[in-house]
């Protein structure tokens, strides 16, 4: 029988991060499965990229946010390994789907915190939790956090506090699963010029100028300074990296 390609299920992979990550990680050989909102096209466009670079690769629709829909979600995923990569288990899960809000401490709404806390703690707690009985042993999880989780920056208390949940939650995976060889780990990305956050820091100049002036590189990172860490974290080289919160920001703030 002939060896099996490794395969990544990584959310939020039809635009910026998360397609450059899904990318990279199939320049490495890996099979990807990568998942949408309601970006279809967008999604459907990165899965033929990349099937250009000779490796397998699916589409399908999930909310991170609907905790209730994961049952039918990985039926679905197990439908898809069987008939696109003849294979029934994933070996890496990228925790990557995700939204910006910016509002003070003092003007955060619960709407606001509830639409946070269920996409960008609960959801992974549990998204995660469901695929444990599709991921293969010496597999592995890649988290998403944020600089913002180590330095401050006025309009990110929801959002920053969900990540640092998800800090320490990486760890607690770490532990509890490492009996299996699977790792988990976290990168932390600084300010990056894509459409997350309304395109926040793409597009108002001020904005990327003062990051640019904090950051040891002298600007603002983009979506291609991430997506090769997430790769890397996927290979055999990263084996023994475990329980990490690694930030790729160029040093910002430092």
């Amino acid at each position: 029988m002939e060896k099996q390609n490794k395969i990544a299920l990584i959310t939020g992979g039809s635009r910026g991060l998360g397609k450059n990550a899904a990318l990279k990680i199939a320049a490495k050989g890996i099979g990807v499965i990568l998942t949408y909102q309601s970006k279809k096209e967008e999604a459907l466009n990165t899965v033929e990229e990349i099937k250009k670079l000779g490796v397998n690769a699916a589409a399908l629709q999930l909310n991170v946010a609907d905790v209730k829909s994961f049952d039918a979600f990985f039926e679905e995923v197990k439908a898809t390994l069987k008939s696109t990569f003849n294979a029934d288990k994933i070996d890496f899960l990228i925790n990557n789907a995700g939204i910006g809000a910016h509002a003070s401490f003092a003007e955060t709404t619960e709407e606001q915190f509830d639409t946070l806390v269920n996409i960008h703690f609960k959801g992974a707690f549990f998204l995660t939790q469901k695929a444990l009985n599709v991921l293969n042993d010496g597999g592995g999880i890649i988290n998403i956090s944020t600089g913002l989780a180590r330095f401050s920056l006025p309009g990110y208390a929801a959002y920053a506090s969900m990540k640092g949940a998800m800090e320490t939650l990486t760890k607690y995976q770490a532990k509890e699963l490492g009996a299996r060889g699977i790792r988990s780990n976290i990168i932390a990305p600084g300010a990056i010029e894509t459409d997350f956050s309304g395109g926040a820091v793409r597009d108002n100049e001020q904005l990327n100028k003062m990051i640019s002036a904090q950051t040891a590189l002298g600007r603002v990172g983009l979506p291609d300074d991430i997506g090769g860490l997430v790769a890397f974290l996927c290979t055999e080289d990263a084996r023994w990296i475990n329980a990490q919160r690694i930030e790729a920001s160029g040093g910002m703030f430092l």
